[in-house]
């Protein structure tokens, strides 16, 4: 036998048998007029209008969450939108590029690269042309690559690469990334004396200048190992100018160390940071100075 029955939640009244009611009452059970309104029942969860008055949506909040807020947005557009109205000078959360006017985002002035240097683009090629056949002129050889800094950038992005650059201004480069270990193209220093890369040369001349008796290629005592230089049978010149950039050639800067401690001989180390941008050789070479 069917009795009517009101829903707990919708208040609609419905037929439901006498036994299922019976039990219902004996557990002190709610009854509902379907598995919708069950559901809902569950729901503790508020409903919710935006906040932002231009947006209708509705959307469910926990009662915890409400009383932290004083407004609840259904998206975090629908807040940012309120929020830059209050705050102007938070803005819109992009900019415009300065170049293109492209909108973006974060504290960059420009989209890319290309607009930044289409805007920073002092040197026209004939320009960075004449100041590398200048600096040439001046050092009386091709200027390495870490002594031009200031262009090094602004020659890469008109030729491609510093050593087209380099031979866009009828100089001859030093050597290749390729020919990074022992493939070095040869420069002659002032004195004669061959030398692997322009680096020894600046160390050669040097030495030359400073009329500090010097030999090119000395071995090292029962080794097929040799020095840069040798001021002396106990005084040898280094340049260790691939130091940390190949783990063959830190290792035999680890053995020449070794050597030169068994063998009682003084080793004076000279790395790229003693000769580029600043010249500061004097500060490993100076006692040299004062011996002669």
């Amino acid at each position: 036998m069917n009795i009517q029955v009101k829903c707990a939640l919708c208040k609609k009244i419905f037929l439901r048998p006498q036994g299922r009611v019976n039990e219902a009452k004996k557990f002190k059970w709610k009854q509902y007029c379907s598995k919708q309104c069950m559901t809902k029942s569950k729901v503790t969860s508020l409903e919710l209008h935006c906040s932002n008055a231009e947006c209708e949506n509705r959307f469910y909040r926990c009662p915890n969450q409400i009383l932290k807020v004083d407004h609840s947005y259904c998206s975090r557009s629908c807040a940012a939108h309120i929020n830059d109205q209050k705050f102007p000078k938070r803005g819109p959360g992009f900019k415009i590029c300065a170049n293109c006017g492209v909108k973006i985002k974060g504290s960059t002035k420009y989209c890319s690269r290309k607009c930044l240097w289409s805007v920073r683009k002092i040197h026209t090629p004939q320009a960075l042309i004449n100041k590398l056949q200048f600096m040439s002129k001046a050092l009386g050889r091709t200027p390495a690559k870490r002594e031009a800094m200031f262009i090094v950038d602004a020659c890469i992005r008109e030729f491609g690469s510093w050593n087209k650059a380099i031979l866009a201004a009828g100089l001859m480069p030093h050597r290749s990334h390729s020919q990074r270990m022992y493939k070095r193209s040869n420069t002659v220093a002032s004195d004669g004396h061959n030398c692997d890369s322009i680096s020894e040369a600046i160390i050669d001349d040097w030495l030359t200048k400073n009329n500090i008796s010097h030999k090119r290629e000395a071995p090292y005592p029962k080794t097929g190992h040799r020095a840069d230089w040798s001021i002396s049978e106990k005084t040898f010149i280094e340049y260790f100018g691939l130091a940390k950039d190949s783990p063959r050639y830190d290792r035999a800067i680890k053995r020449k160390r070794m050597l030169c401690r068994k063998s009682g001989i003084r080793l004076i180390e000279i790395y790229a940071k003693d000769l580029y941008p600043i010249q500061m050789i004097e500060n490993k070479l100076k006692s040299l100075v004062v011996k002669i």
